[in-house]
């Protein structure tokens, strides 16, 4: 098995540092990094060409211009890129423990794909949140961060198998790569916030891919910020509904408009 991760960004160069950096302290590498980024001003991309000839993996940068949020299309160019056969997904606000990517190795199994959790640092820390010296006990007893109990990496993950719409996010997931095809991935129907996550995990539900719910491995840490807007939550709603209500598996406009 081959792991592919693609890191998801958008103009927030910081935050996308310190995810790079956390990525370059896993204890087992990814095949590649893609970056998908949806439209970021220079500083991303400067950062990522640093990053780029400092890091032992290589570093793709997949972009696309700024035309609002759309990081469903994004994503989808990352995975056609990408050449691992698993494919994790990261949001690149969300630093992964350095047991991350071993960790989505290990609970990789045929038939099912795999949901980890997020903890929470709080807005006014997060500059000085620093993947290799951050003790992460201690910010949670100072109150730093929130979310203990999917903070703390277990020395057994408590895994729950299911088809439960709660929970789904898209910012820490593990797909095997034939089934984001067979689902022809991302819905690029859904513009703006809102939903993309929960549709293509209902839609890999439809398929017969059950969710594996962890807590305790693939941990990672939400550098908080402002809400993004919600203006397009309501109509991104009622896609979904009709994707729950219709039990469809393959969406319109997806993967395959990316040959």
């Amino acid at each position: 098995m081959t792991v592919s991760l693609i890191i998801s960004t958008y103009n927030r160069p910081e935050a996308l540092a310190k995810v790079l950096a956390g990525v370059s302290r896993q204890t087992r590498s990814p095949k590649e990094i893609l970056v998908a980024d949806d439209g970021s001003a220079e500083p991303t991309r400067s950062l990522i060409g640093n990053w780029k000839n400092r890091s032992s993996v290589p570093i793709s940068h997949i972009w696309q211009p700024d035309e609002g949020f759309r990081k469903t299309i994004i994503l989808n160019k990352a995975i056609r890129a990408a050449q691992g056969d698993y494919i994790v997904f990261l949001d690149g606000d969300c630093v992964p423990h350095a047991r991350f990517i071993a960790d989505h190795e290990t609970l990789a199994e045929k038939g099912f794909w795999v949901q980890g959790r997020r903890s929470f640092v709080k807005s006014k820390y997060v500059e000085n949140f620093d993947p290799a010296t951050t003790s992460i006990w201690q910010w949670l007893l100072l109150a730093r961060m929130s979310g203990a109990f999917k903070a703390v990496r277990l020395p057994s993950p408590i895994i729950r198998r299911g088809t439960e719409q709660r929970g789904l996010i898209g910012c820490n997931m593990g797909i095997w790569r034939e089934d984001l095809v067979a689902v022809n991935g991302f819905d690029e129907s859904y513009i703006g916030w809102g939903g993309e996550d929960s549709d293509i995990g209902s839609r890999l539900y439809h398929l017969g891919r059950p969710r594996k719910f962890v807590y305790g491995h693939a941990v990672v840490y939400h550098l908080d910020h402002p809400r993004l807007s919600r203006d397009s939550y309501g109509r991104n709603r009622s896609k979904l509904e009709q994707t729950l209500r219709s039990k469809r598996i393959r969406c319109d406009q997806g993967l395959a408009e990316h040959v």
